[in-house]
C-alpha cells in the first residue's frame, strides 16, 4: 500500500464512520424539528470545518519535515489508539456495540419534547444538526490536515473525507433512516489500526529512525497493529467470558 492510498483510505473510513454518527442526529432534527434549520445547520457546521482545514493545513505544511513529522505521527496515535481502544472493548464484549438505531430514537424523541423558537430558523434544529457535523468532524478535520500535511496532500486527504461525506449523505437521503446497516463497529477498528500503524512510521521517521524497506515497512506495522489487536481481543474476550460482572479492564 503506498502511502498516498493508505491516506484516501485512512481518510475515507473515518470520514465514513464519523459522517454516518452525523447523519443519524441530522436526520433526527430533520424529521422532528424540519428540514430547513437542519440543513443551514449542516452547511454552517462544514464551512466551519473547511475554515479549520484551510487555516491549519497551510500551518502544519509550513513546518520542517521531520518536525511535521513527529508532531503528525504523536497526534495519529492519539486518535488511533483512542479508537483502537474502544474498538477493542467493543469486540471483546467489555463495551456496547455502536447502535444507530438506538440513538436515533433518543434524538427523536429528544428533538420533539423540546420548545420551538419564534424565529424563522428554528433553533433547537439548528443547534442540534450545526453540533453533530461540527462535533464528528473535528476528529476527521485534524485527520485530513496530519495525514495531508506530512505528505503535503492535503487536498487529496480533503477530497478522500468529502467522498466520504457524500457516499453517507445520499445513502442517509435515500434510505430516510439511520444507516443501521453499516458495520461501524469493524470500520472503527479498521481506522484505528490504520491511524495506529501510520502514526508510529511517520513519529519514528520524523525522530531519525530508518524502516527497512521504506514504505513497505507500513504494511509490516499494520498487520503487525491488527495481530495484537486481535489477540487483546481474544484474551478480553475469555475474561469477559469468565467474569462479566467485572469493570472494563484499564488499555
Amino acid at each position: 500500500m503506498s502511502r498516498e492510498a493508505g491516506l484516501f483510505v485512512a481518510v475515507f473510513l473515518a470520514a465514513a464512520v464519523e459522517a454516518v454518527e452525523a447523519a443519524t442526529i441530522v436526520l433526527a432534527a430533520g424529521l422532528s424539528r424540519g428540514w430547513r434549520a437542519a440543513l443551514v445547520g449542516v452547511s454552517a457546521g462544514l464551512l466551519a470545518l473547511a475554515a479549520v482545514v484551510a487555516v491549519l493545513g497551510p500551518a502544519l505544511t509550513a513546518l520542517p519535515i521531520d518536525v511535521l513529522r513527529v508532531i503528525v505521527g504523536g497526534l495519529l496515535l492519539i486518535f488511533g489508539l483512542q479508537w483502537l481502544r474502544k474498538a477493542i472493548l467493543r469486540a471483546s464484549g467489555f463495551k456496547a456495540l455502536h447502535d444507530e438505531d438506538s440513538i436515533f430514537a433518543r434524538e427523536l424523541e429528544a428533538a420533539r419534547a423540546a420548545d420551538r423558537s419564534d424565529g424563522s430558523i428554528d433553533a433547537y434544529g439548528f443547534t442540534l444538526s450545526f453540533k453533530a457535523v461540527l462535533l464528528e468532524g473535528l476528529e476527521v478535520a485534524f485527520i485530513v490536515v496530519t495525514f495531508g500535511g506530512n505528505q503535503h496532500a492535503v487536498p487529496l486527504a480533503a477530497a478522500a473525507a468529502v467522498a466520504a461525506v457524500a457516499v453517507v449523505a445520499v445513502a442517509a437521503a435515500l434510505a430516510h433512516a439511520p444507516l443501521s446497516r453499516v458495520p461501524e463497529n469493524a470500520i472503527k477498528f479498521a481506522v484505528g489500526v490504520l491511524l495506529t500503524a501510520f502514526g508510529t512510521f511517520w513519529g519514528a521517521e520524523g525522530a531519525g529512525a530508518h524502516w527497512p524497506g521504506g514504505d513497505i515497512a507500513i504494511l509490516v506495522l499494520i498487520a503487525a497493529t491488527l495481530l495484537a489487536s486481535l489477540g487483546m481481543v481474544a484474551i478480553l474476550a475469555r475474561r469477559h467470558h469468565a467474569a462479566p460482572a467485572i469493570d472494563p479492564p484499564r488499555i
